[in-house]
């Protein structure tokens, strides 16, 4: 099997793509990110979903993006709550949840992973919901991308060309559950909530709503555990 960098965060989605990067034949190479990250639970997230999921292997890598903050994430800014879920939202707003330069970042690292491993494939879990408010998840970005690690790495400069795959890109929340589900992801084992209080998902965070809307439309039981 072909080897690939999957990006997973041990959110739903990234766990649903590194089941697609499986499904389609390739021997997925987990990669996750600490970066610092408010929702630290996800980081055990993504070592029991690598671990279902048969990933060949799981690397963490510790960067700490909390040096730089800007974002509700990694920096003293309150999460949003409540808000109109992004389908209903503007187009072009960016939440305070945006990490600058997040996947930029990150997938500059998974190539640099994938070198190492003879990979020229990279998968990650963006989708048509982030499309409105995240730019870095956006199609123009990941062709960009491309273009540019062929052109600042070994192995492009020796004929190799990256594949950026983005299996949801064009897929909203429900169609990515009933896609997992079809696949087999244990969805308990994900973790979503931007404000988790110890074991409890918030529920009123944008990440928390969407996620038990996609649940709700998509008629499957939601296995997350809400405060409220």
């Amino acid at each position: 099997m072909r080897p690939c960098v999957v990006l997973l965060s041990g959110g739903l989605d990234s766990a649903t793509t590194l089941a697609v990067a499986r499904r389609d034949g390739f021997s997925p190479h987990a990669l996750t990110i600490d970066y610092g990250q408010r929702h630290r639970r996800e980081l055990d997230a993504a070592r029991a979903v690598a671990r279902a999921l048969g990933a060949a292997d799981h690397r963490t890598i510790a960067l700490d993006l909390r040096a730089i903050g800007g974002s509700a994430l990694t920096a003293d800014i309150p999460v949003p709550k409540d808000r109109a879920l992004p389908g209903d939202a503007t187009p072009a707003e960016i939440p305070a949840t945006y990490v600058p330069a997040r996947n930029l970042i990150f997938l500059s690292i998974a190539a640099a992973y994938a070198e190492t491993i003879d990979a020229l494939d990279l998968f990650l879990g963006v989708n048509q919901v982030d499309w409105s408010g995240y730019p870095d998840c956006r199609e123009e970005f990941l062709r960009a991308f491309a273009g540019a690690v062929d052109s600042g790495t070994r192995a492009g400069a020796r004929g190799g060309r990256f594949a950026i795959h983005a299996p949801l890109a064009r897929l909203a929340k429900p169609e990515i559950i009933r896609l997992g589900a079809s696949l087999g992801v244990d969805y308990s084992l994900t973790t979503s909530c931007y404000d988790p209080a110890g074991d409890l998902a918030c529920g009123r965070c944008d990440s928390c709503r969407i996620r038990a809307d996609g649940f709700a439309r998509a008629c499957i039981p939601d296995p997350t555990r809400y405060a409220r």
